[in-house]
């Protein structure tokens, strides 16, 4: 896992220097080697954080054979020892990376088509003086672009971007609004004006002559195709044939690894099919809390003693946590409500001695372990309501809102007022943070852009991706798992130069569960499918456990060990130019007195913009 940069530009001279500074600004990402290849109007810059081949000819940038292509190259392919006897190319390291080379040369970017991993590819073709970007289908490694008047310029890292000079570093008002509602900032837009970040799934290339981008889809879970299997039996068998191949690939490294548990259904199964495929004894990582309602760490015992496992027990107090937040905040290279939990297990994991490490991610994206699956199933049944009166709809909406409020009920309240049903709009309200009527009480805008997820999932014709299930599992991956799940994965773990692995993203995986009829996948209980599967490695007492989900007790802290902290932050915010002040305050005081439609997921974002604001040294 690595970080990567790159300037094109025939105009700016000093490119060694920025790529330099650029690099340097990324050394979390790579403390094991750095490099720098500056030729005529290129240069490209790479940090390195060795996990395939530890020796040095695995540095980067990597020229190719033939001398024609240079390449960075951030991530892992996990077929790469087959790829590397399909090409008759002349090898000098056991890399990953040579092997994406090898292909490269041979078949140009059609080669990625073969990759199965997680990547960030950007190679510089010195004959045609052209860039090419590569991202992964899932959209596990980032890379962000700008496109200026002197320079086209990319990176792992938006920091590394405003490193470079290169950028205004101007917050996107619009992107501010799409963070309140979402807690992120949808691809491929972000936090600053001039700043893109790449689309899973799609090869960007710029071309130096014309001066012009453009891109193209090469992979999309909103293609999926149809399958008809014969029988119930034959989907198990092979979603587990397909679950332990992704998984046993994911093993292979020459660093020290281990596995986060948390108990639930996804990271034991990770960790049962580690035990069962590895040879050697598991490491395991679980974080406790001194409030037992947040703790699972019984679940997690139950699991690593199951699979005797060396488990590693992190408890962590509030002053502990609070001591850590400023540095979690700082590692924060893009805003996010949920970052930090991810930056306190890699932090505690890499002290650990462990450099690789697989996380159950996307498991309740793919196999339906969210509430939202069944809720959009019984809106999908149930839309003969929004052939009612809207003066009725709005009627029984407020009498719900009296009867019982709270988040739930404002959102109901929200999907009776739509004109009419859509998909689309009903799954975006039910990831929406702050709504609508509450941001306008706290901006000073007189109107709000449109909603990013509404508009991406209709351009992307969502509803002819499969059946209600399918549809769902491609919306969430498509927005909450790739803009806020993966972003804090990455960004909050190789701030400890830590690298992640998910199996539950392995494209043929995905693929395939995607493809089924919702018959096999309705989870009327939880995560069914996979759970049938899987029997021998997930036992009842884990099947059945409350569902906690990663979460730290933040309500607790907010208005406890962490008030001044984040009352100092919201009170600075207010008074920023874009916000109605006795609205943010109100919202935050709503909040500490315990306004059931006010939670701490409402809050911290505010205290998280802030930060970034600051940051840009606006």
């Amino acid at each position: 896992m690595c970080g990567i940069n790159g300037i094109i530009s025939g105009t700016i001279q000093d490119k060694e220097a920025r790529i330099k500074a650029m690099n340097s600004r990324l050394s979390h990402r790579g403390p094991d080697d750095e490099g720098q290849w500056v030729e005529g109007v290129a240069a490209l810059g790479h940090r390195r954080l060795s996990i395939i081949d530890l020796s040095e000819a695995g540095h980067q940038p990597m020229i190719s054979a033939c001398g024609r292509y240079v390449m960075v190259f951030n991530g892992e392919i996990y077929n790469y020892a087959d790829l590397r006897q399909r090409f008759n190319y002349p090898y000098r390291s056991q890399t990953d990376s040579e092997v994406v080379l090898a292909a490269w040369s041979e078949m140009g970017h059609k080669c990625v088509e073969l990759f199965n991993g997680m990547f960030a590819i950007a190679v510089w073709d010195k004959q045609e003086k052209t860039l090419t970007l590569v991202r992964d289908r899932l959209g596990i490694k980032p890379i962000y672009w700008c496109h200026t008047p002197e320079a086209f310029c990319f990176s792992s890292e938006i920091r590394a971007l405003t490193t470079s000079n290169l950028i205004s570093g101007k917050l996107d008002e619009a992107s501010v609004v799409d963070f309140l509602r979402y807690q992120t900032v949808q691809a491929p837009d972000t936090i600053l004006k001039d700043v893109h970040l790449m689309v899973p799934g799609t090869i960007l290339r710029y071309e130096l002559s014309s001066n012009q981008t453009g891109v193209e889809t090469y992979w999309s879970p909103f293609r999926a195709g149809k399958k008809t299997p014969e029988s119930y039996e034959e989907v198990k068998r092979e979603v587990r044939r397909l679950f332990f191949k992704a998984v046993e690939r994911r093993l292979v490294a020459d660093v020290p690894f281990g596995a986060f548990l948390s108990g639930g259904i996804d990271s034991s199964a990770i960790v049962g099919a580690m035990a069962k495929v590895s040879n050697r004894q598991v490491d395991t990582f679980n974080i406790t809390f001194s409030e037992d309602d947040f703790s699972e760490a019984p679940y997690a015992r139950h699991v690593a003693k199951m699979h005797k496992t060396n488990h590693h027990e992190i408890h962590l107090k509030p002053e502990d946590f609070l001591q850590m937040i400023p540095d979690a905040l700082a590692a924060m290279d893009h805003p996010s409500g949920d970052g930090p939990n991810t930056w306190v297990v890699s932090k505690m994991t890499k002290e650990a001695g462990i450099t690789m490490a697989l996380s159950g991610l996307g498991g309740d994206e793919l196999f339906g372990g969210y509430p939202i699956f069944n809720r959009m199933v019984t809106l999908e049944q149930r839309k003969w309501l929004w052939h009612l009166p809207l003066s009725l709809r709005k009627a029984a909406g407020k009498a719900l809102m009296a009867l019982k409020p709270g988040v739930a009920s404002t959102k109901v309240m929200r999907l009776m007022t739509m004109k009419n049903y859509h998909f689309e709009e009903a799954f975006a309200i039910s990831r929406q943070a702050l709504m609508d009527p509450q941001l306008a009480g706290i901006l000073r805008s007189s109107s709000l852009p449109e909603h990013n997820p509404v508009r991406w999932l209709r351009q992307n014709k969502v509803n002819e991706t499969g059946e209600v299930l399918s549809r769902v599992s491609v919306a969430e991956m498509t927005t909450y798992m790739q803009n806020v799940l993966l972003r804090d994965s990455d960004q909050m773990s190789m701030a400890h130069a830590l690298e992640v692995r998910v199996p539950f993203l392995d494209h043929e995986l995905v693929e395939y569960v995607l493809s089924l009829p919702d018959a096999f996948k309705r989870p009327v209980t939880p995560k069914k499918l996979l759970v049938d599967s899987l029997p021998d490695l997930l036992p009842d007492y884990i099947v059945n456990r409350p569902k906690m989900g990663f979460v730290f007790p933040w309500r607790d802290w907010l208005k406890g060990v962490m008030h001044d902290f984040a009352d100092q932050r919201i009170r600075t915010l207010a008074q920023r130019e874009m916000f109605y002040e006795p609205g943010v305050l109100d919202i935050w005081h709503r909040f500490l007195k315990g306004d059931p439609s006010v939670t701490f997921s409402r809050v911290w974002p505010l205290v998280v913009l802030e930060e970034t604001i600051r940051s840009l040294g606006q």
